[in-house]
């Protein structure tokens, strides 16, 4: 049996806030395109998953395969570091340069080392840049994190510490981890650390520039209908920053005709309709909402979509996403393994975390009241955002020979 949590945000708005952030630009994406590797990733047309949905079409942006690394993580993680090295230890900044011009630089600056909390992904990219710029890294990670992980931020070269609790202790302890000589590479905030978790938050949006710049070489229209999937909500505020920015260009259908502060007349169709997905037990984000404030959701957070598996928002993140998004929704890891299994159809590999956004929309796109609730037409164009492979690839194949998610253990 599959279950799902539906809450419909009255308080959404047709253009999100920019407090704190600057505006969008390609200077990640500038900055990407010098990492070794870099080339945009995979957008696919999956009219089997429309004709499933009963949309107009499907795109998938596929982000099993970033910079070497199994998931989009390096975007955020990559921009972050080179910004928060422009501010401390760099003072001539870091444009335009390749990271061999910027390991010169550091060569000088001994026992210099990076840190960050993560599940998996976000660490294992920040251990990659660490590695790439000859500097030291320690990852922390919540007890219980798959041993595959693990060992991926391992052979990175970091030193990984397990901390007994959850992601959000794992967070509260790489924070005493800050001193001259380390830098926290977080993707979360907390009170007096903003700046580079927005870093994070802006290195996302080359993805998002990238789905522009292929719909438009190939003559087709924007999305009308995103799906995202949320941990502490950095992914989500980036995906909400391109389609419901306030600089967004409206002849590509993105907050046409609304002024901002005003509520979203339900009936609307000139705009993108947004929804977050979280898992069951760590929707702290759909709490939040229902609060209308910052609220956790406790662990123990156990689902295996082990990168959402947050009980805290990000203190920037959430205006944001408060603002962005028009339906907040909650799925349990049935959900997200049958998902798994449609994208393997179409040939994407998805990750647990991965295949969210399309779990929540089988979620949607099963109830004829649910879709009408959230605006799901059948000329809806979605999107939806693969956002790692397969990270654990012990449960990946038991997803995918169907011996999990249909009430087996995992």
């Amino acid at each position: 049996m599959t279950s799902s949590e539906l809450f419909i945000n009255q308080a959404a708005l047709s253009t999100v806030p920019a407090a704190g952030f600057g505006a969008l630009t390609r200077a990640p994406m500038r900055a990407h395109r010098l990492l070794p590797g870099y080339q945009p990733t995979p957008l696919r047309d999956c009219p089997q998953l429309a004709e499933r949905l009963g949309v107009g079409s499907v795109l998938v942006k596929d982000e099993a395969r970033r910079l070497g690394l199994p998931s989009f993580k390096i975007l955020g993680a990559s921009w972050a570091v080179l910004q928060t090295l422009a501010r401390t230890w760099l003072p001539g900044g870091t444009a335009d340069l390749s990271v061999d011009q910027i390991r010169e630089q550091l060569a000088g600056q001994h026992n210099r080392t990076l840190a960050a909390a993560t599940d998996g992904n976000h660490g294992r990219g920040v251990a990659r840049m660490a590695a790439l710029l000859g500097l030291g890294c320690t990852i922390l990670v919540p007890d219980g994190t798959v041993a595959a992980r693990i060992a991926a931020i391992a052979a990175e070269g970091a030193t990984v510490r397990t901390v007994l609790g959850s992601y959000d202790d794992a967070v509260a302890e790489s924070a005493l981890l800050a001193d001259e000589k380390t830098l926290v590479i977080s993707d979360t905030s907390w009170e007096g650390y903003e700046q580079t978790p927005r870093d994070v938050i802006d290195g996302y949006s080359t993805m998002f520039f990238e789905l522009d710049d292929e719909l438009s070489a190939r003559g087709q229209p924007a999305p009308t209908f995103v799906a995202l999937q949320a941990g502490v909500g950095a992914f989500a505020a980036a995906g909400l920053r391109h389609f419901r920015g306030h600089s967004r260009g409206h002849s590509r259908g993105h907050s046409r005709g609304h002024d901002r502060g005003h509520a979203i007349d339900p009936a609307s169709h000139d705009r993108v309709r947004t929804v977050v997905v979280e898992p069951a037990t760590a929707n702290c984000l759909m709490a939040s909402a229902k609060a209308g404030q910052l609220a956790e959701v406790p662990g123990p957070h156990r689902s295996a979509m082990a990168g959402l598996n947050c009980g805290l928002p990000s203190q920037i993140a959430w205006p944001i996403v408060a603002a962005g998004t028009d339906t907040f929704l909650a799925i349990d890891d049935d959900l997200t393994y049958q998902a798994m299994r449609l994208l393997g159809e179409v040939g994407v590999e998805a990750g647990e975390s991965g295949a969210a956004g399309l779990g929540g929309m089988l979620a949607i796109a099963q109830d004829p009241a649910v879709r009408e609730a959230a605006g799901l037409t059948t000329d809806s164009r979605v999107l939806i955002i693969n956002t790692e492979g397969a990270t654990d690839p012990v449960n990946y194949a038991a997803v995918m020979s169907d011996r999990v998610g249909a009430g087996g253990d995992r």
